[in-house]
């Protein structure tokens, strides 16, 4: 929102500087997110009447001018604008003047003629980026007045970035209003009378939805003049409130819109078939809108309409088959309330976000309307002429949002805000800020405007008091308070514990939206059912993730194309699913890897990360835990189905997969060099195994190592598990050192090579005993995997 200090002082006109006003908005809670000058700095310009223009003897585009400047003498000033001509008010910049960019008027000469000064552009004055020719000014602009004091140069842009529940200072007045209520000033709002009517001609209108549309006004102006101009003073304050002047009438439709905060729009009255219905759309129903684009309609949106078709998107944009255009003669212009609800999210559908949407979306003031449509017939028919008509309702006022009391007790001021403000102070604080105020026995009973929907509350009461008595006028007091300090049992493990394990292993943290592109969610998890988002912020970000490497696959691509070329991520966050029971959340911890294994470096040759590497990062989180897991052949669409394997826990669980991303995905994402992936249930890593102390046998213990020949699709966890599952209480550790393939090995089968340590609490083991305890541990595996001792 950006507000002309020079129109808000208009309304309400503090005795503080401009730096000591835009703090105080901010304090308020109106954040200034920039100041700005309106012109920039040039002198020595004033307003000048061309009296005669005669064409240069020795140049064809130019032409030697007689000026008044308010002098006893007019000036003779050559110019080669196309537009100048005698009778037409300009600025001109004198003998002397310094224009923007330091740039000096001198007596010249230009092609053997003499000129004394220059006539100016917008372009020249730092008023506008590009110019067509010399700024015309109004016929009654007084000659020889400053151009600065006549267009109020000396002004300031505040910009202000308002948080969504804020829409009422959507307009001048409503930040006018602030300013009153801070200041301890009067504020009255701008005074509106109903027009004079001069026929009685109407158009009718019905509404479909009342509850999308309360109220709708409209007005028939007749014999309006096509030919009128825009005011300078009304094309400065749009322009200074980022506005572009279009036409009279749509100048004064968004004049009203800034001034008060109500949106309005024109129609050309001779392009509508009566009555005009607000009604939903019809599915795939087209519309032009004014900036050409055309739209279907989704058979939800609320449009303006008569018999033949859509003219508008309520609430939003106007259609072009119905604009306003040099032509016109005859306008309706109408004034409406539509509810938030039914305006949230419609522009945004169609790529759209206009000043009308910005403001309906959030909330305008219901009871304003009336006020509206007479204001803005009062500007139109000041500027264009006409003959107004009767003003034509429409609606139900049972759909208008409810102002409900909110109450107010006098005791939580001092506790929430360390105050105790009188009485009278809290009564004139709420009545500046239009609402209506009733005493009651412990405090207040509060009723909010129609222009205050972020009012519902105590709380919201008290952050009142506490903007405008000023945060940093709020008494500090130390904060004391009992707590009670957090379990922290050993069963479960803490999550940094984990990222500071990732770190350690040369992983760095990422954090990625929840929301992701449709497309890569079905690429990745073609199989999961995805929750789609009725209201997306843009199309990238549409639907819930099923599986954090969406957002991890991103991260990664984003580094590879800006030359990092070894990627370590991993990201700690929630997974969204629909089962049974409806929409469920799951914690989850993922990574990434890719690039080289190690860093490059002079004592180790540099090799690519493959499955081994990152399978060893994820067993040293699960080390953390101390959970016995196995890692099992699996399958997921993302992974390659040669290099991907499932976690899984002592109760048979899968808690997790790991694997390199499938070579085909590889490459429609964009990578030229291997991704691998790995993704975890929080609450199944996070469940820690307790440590236990066990007695220290006294007698010796003794390693035997075997060899045993089994079939190439035997996991080598399962004859560690076999092993296990004898429960040798001799038996104390068990561990791979070796698998071999080839010569001496059949083909189909592989050696494994193990060795076992052995040690009894009662005796030192002989070997009859060791010999015999090996037997059946052999016996048992031959039995379950077909193992046979290797020769």
């Amino acid at each position: 929102m950006q507000v002309s200090e020079a129109w808000l002082r208009e309304l309400v006109n503090p005795t503080i500087d401009t730096a000591a006003l835009v703090a105080q908005l901010t304090m308020a809670g109106l954040e200034v997110d920039a100041l700005q000058a309106v012109a920039a700095e040039f002198s020595g310009v004033v307003i000048a009447e061309v009296l005669s223009t005669v064409q240069h003897p020795n140049a064809d585009k130019l032409r030697v001018c007689q000026v008044n400047v308010g002098q006893d003498q007019p000036l003779q000033i050559v110019c080669g604008a196309a537009n100048v001509r005698p009778g037409l008010k300009v600025p001109a910049a004198l003998i002397g003047a310094v224009l923007p960019g330091d740039f000096k008027i001198k007596e010249s000469k230009l092609r053997g003629e003499l000129s004394y000064g220059m006539l100016c552009s917008e372009k020249e004055l730092g008023l506008a980026s590009t110019s067509d020719g010399l700024m015309e000014l109004a016929a009654d602009a007084p000659v020889g007045v400053n151009i600065r004091e006549y267009l109020q140069l000396d002004d300031n842009v505040i910009e202000l970035g308002l948080t969504p529940n804020r829409a009422d200072c959507l307009s001048v007045e409503g930040v006018a209003r602030e300013v009153a209520v801070l200041n301890q000033l009067p504020f009255q709002a701008l005074p509106v009378e109903s027009a004079v009517v001069e026929h009685q001609d109407t158009l009718a209108i019905q509404i479909e939805d009342t509850g999308a549309c309360p109220v709708y006004l409209g007005r028939l102006i007749k014999d309006i003049n096509p030919a009128a101009q825009t005011p300078l003073w009304m094309q400065e304050r749009l322009r200074r409130s980022g506005i572009r002047s279009l036409s009279p009438v749509v100048d004064v439709t968004n004049y009203v819109l800034l001034e008060l905060g109500q949106p309005l729009h024109a129609f050309d009255a001779d392009k509508l078939a009566a009555p005009l219905v607000v009604r939903r759309s019809r599915a795939e129903e087209p519309l032009t809108l004014l900036n050409d684009q055309t739209i279907a309609l989704d058979g939800a949106a609320l449009v303006i309409a008569d018999q033949h078709q859509a003219l508008a998107l309520a609430g939003v944009m106007g259609g072009k088959s119905s604009a306003v255009s040099s032509a016109t003669q005859n306008i309706f212009l109408e004034c409406a309330f539509f509810t938030p609800l039914a305006i949230a999210g419609k522009a945004r559908g169609f790529g759209l976000h206009t000043d009308s949407s910005h403001r309906f979306e959030r909330g305008v003031d219901f009871t304003l309307q009336h006020r509206a449509i007479e204001r803005a017939t009062q500007l139109i028919v000041a500027i264009v002429g006409g003959r107004i008509g009767p003003v034509v309702s429409a609606g139900n006022t049972a759909d208008l949002p409810q102002r409900l009391p909110v109450s107010l007790r006098r005791s939580q001021i001092g506790k929430v805000l360390g105050i105790s403000p009188s009485d009278s102070y809290v009564n004139a604080l709420f009545q500046a800020l239009g609402m209506q105020v009733t005493d009651t026995q412990d405090g207040w009973q509060i009723t909010p405007p129609g222009f205050r929907f972020d009012i519902s509350i105590e709380a919201d009461l008290l952050e009142e008091i506490g903007r405008i008595y000023g945060y940093n006028n709020l008494p500090s007091s130390s904060l004391w308070m009992r707590s009670a300090l957090a379990k922290a049992p050993e069963s479960v493990l803490a999550i940094s514990r984990l990222q500071d394990c990732l770190v350690d292993r040369a992983y760095q943290e990422a954090i990625t939206y929840s929301f992701v592109d449709e497309q890569i969610q079905k690429l990745i998890a073609p199989n999961d059912e995805f929750i789609r988002i009725s209201n997306p912020i843009s199309s990238e970000l549409a639907i819930m993730r099923t599986t954090l490497w969406c957002g991890l696959l991103n991260a990664a691509l984003y580094n590879v194309n800006r030359q990092q070329f070894r990627v370590r991520l991993f990201e700690t966050g929630l997974r969204f699913y629909r089962d049974a029971e409806g929409i469920q959340q799951r914690k989850m911890l993922a990574g990434l890897a890719l690039g080289n294994a190690n860093p490059e470096q002079w004592a180790q040759a540099s090799r690519p990360v493959d499955f081994f590497d990152v399978k060893a990062d994820v067993e040293a989180l699960l080390a953390l835990s101390g959970q016995t897991v196995r890692f099992e052949v699996g399958q997921h669409p993302a992974l390659h189905p040669g290099q991907t394997a499932q976690i899984v826990n002592a109760e048979a669980e899968v808690i997790g997969l790991v694997g390199m991303l499938h070579p085909i995905l590889e490459k429609q994402l964009g990578f030229d060099t291997p991704v691998f992936l790995f993704e975890l249930k929080q609450e199944a890593v996070l469940d820690r195994v307790v440590p236990k102390f066990a007695p220290l046998s006294r007698f010796p213990s003794v390693r035997r190592d075997i060899a045993l020949l089994v079939d190439e699709a035997v996991p080598a966890s399962a004859i560690v598990e076999g092993i296990t599952a004898c429960q040798e209480a001799a038996i104390r550790e068990v561990q791979i050192f070796d698998v071999y393939r080839g010569q001496g090995v059949p083909e189909g089968l592989k050696s494994i090579a193990l060795s076992l340590v052995l040690q009894d609490f009662s005796q030192t083991l002989t070997e009859t005993e060791i010999d015999t305890l090996f037997r059946r541990v052999l016996d048992t595996l031959a039995a379950k995997h077909n193992a046979k001792l290797r020769e």
